[in-house]
């Protein structure tokens, strides 16, 4: 995981798919329960600067940690509430807002995907519609996890899985599959702006890891929580990224 942490660094990952999920992407759900949330003291800290390798520079990362409270946003057009526990980062994520959690154990249903990671996103809504076969109603926003470091394998390698969370379903259609995402502590942020542009993120929350001396200790997940298609502005987007993390 330390070689892949490194990697992830330095790369922006280009997924402009993302930004072409449909609109009503989301159906109509319950609200998001709350993970478990420990507050820590407010602390600042920089983060080197890293290039990516579309040729983006993140300069100077300011990395914050927080438990400072915003109000809650209710969704548009749908009733997914999501409770921001720390400031939304911006793009260009010159200052990043990170915090940890324990994350609670989650079931989702999936679709495997092998290759770039521009297109796990187009599969998000057929997750949704083959769910809506089955009868089966999410239980919370859709996500993606992605396993591999493109920055050291093979674009048509990478693995990743275009998932949705459900509660306690277990007998899926092919091809769809179902699996448990484990309880861990993870280091997040939230990030306003187009999906494709949220890895972006990704240094200053590696930055916030370093100064604790955690390092990755699992896939990366982006949730996304508003649809594109539900807003005027791809700025009005909010993603949060959560990195499972271990002591080094």
């Amino acid at each position: 995981m330390a070689g892949i942490q490194a990697s992830f660094r330095s790369l922006v990952r280009v997924s402009p798919l993302l930004v072409r999920l449909i609109t009503g992407f989301f159906r109509k759900h319950e609200p998001i329960a709350a993970d478990a949330l420990v507050e820590r003291t407010t602390m600042k800290y920089k983060t080197p600067t890293y290039l990516g390798l579309a040729a983006l520079a993140l300069v100077s990362c300011a990395t914050i940690e927080s438990s400072e409270s915003v109000s809650a946003e209710e969704l548009p057009g749908t009733t997914w509430v999501y409770q921001a526990d720390l400031p939304i980062s911006s793009p260009p994520y010159m200052e990043v807002h990170c915090n940890w959690k324990d994350r609670l154990d989650q079931r989702y249903a999936y679709l495997e995907h092998i290759g770039p990671y521009s297109g796990t996103g187009e599969l998000l809504p057929e997750v949704h519609r083959l769910l809506a076969l089955e009868g089966v109603r999410a239980s919370g926003p859709p996500f993606a996890l992605y396993f591999d470091d493109p920055g050291s394998s093979e674009a048509g390698a990478l693995r990743s899985r275009a998932c949705v969370p459900v509660e306690s379903w277990t007998q899926p259609s092919v091809p769809l599959k179902v699996d448990t995402l484990p309880s861990r502590t993870v280091a997040y942020a939230v990030a306003s702006g187009p999906y494709p542009k949220v890895p972006a993120i990704y240094a200053g929350i590696f930055g916030y890891m370093d100064k604790l001396n955690w390092t990755m200790a699992g896939p990366i997940r982006e949730i996304y929580l508003i649809p594109p298609g539900e807003v005027a502005d791809y700025s009005e987007l909010l993603c949060e990224v959560q990195i499972p993390v271990m002591r080094q």
